[in-house]
């Protein structure tokens, strides 16, 4: 099998890596970066593992073998072991106003007919009352849970 991108570590990255190993005390998808990287050095006497021996070995995906292979000749070391930060932005749904409203129709009486509220229900509730144009139950129970308060 022929490899497009070749991992060739330096002995400084070699010994960084083992170092890193070693020590235990890192993320596991950091380290078990660091030990495909170490498996791929063709700078080695015996030359580099197959991707499906490490694959074998660590018990990682072929895919993502190739992918930290491809980001260490690409990018260098630290793109290789250390995560890229999320492009994404979440938007809150909820501000704090309407947090506290949320907050405030949970502890008011239930719609009649109903013992207690729903997550389900008060996310109808936040809509109805146009805090929110739409917003899941899921949702709901987050804040809800962020807030410690006791519905009973």
């Amino acid at each position: 099998m022929n490899k497009k991108y070749i991992v060739r570590l330096t002995a400084s990255e070699k010994q960084a890596l083992e170092q890193l190993i070693n020590q235990g005390k890192t993320a596991a998808r950091k380290l078990t970066h660091a030990r495909i990287l170490l498996k791929a050095n063709d700078s080695q006497q015996q030359g580099g593992w197959t991707d499906q021996a490490i694959h074998q070995a660590l018990d990682v995906s072929l895919s993502t073998i190739a992918r930290v292979r491809q980001t260490f000749v690409e990018q260098g070391l630290d793109a290789a072991l250390n995560p890229k930060p999320s492009s994404q932005r979440r938007l809150r749904k909820l501000d704090g106003v309407a947090e506290a409203h949320l907050i405030a129709c949970c502890c008011s009486q239930p719609p009649p007919g109903r013992k207690e509220w729903t997550l389900r229900l008060l996310a109808d509730k936040m809509v109805k009352l146009e805090y929110v144009l739409s917003i899941s139950p899921e949702t709901v129970r987050q804040v809800l849970k962020k807030t410690k308060s006791s519905h009973g």
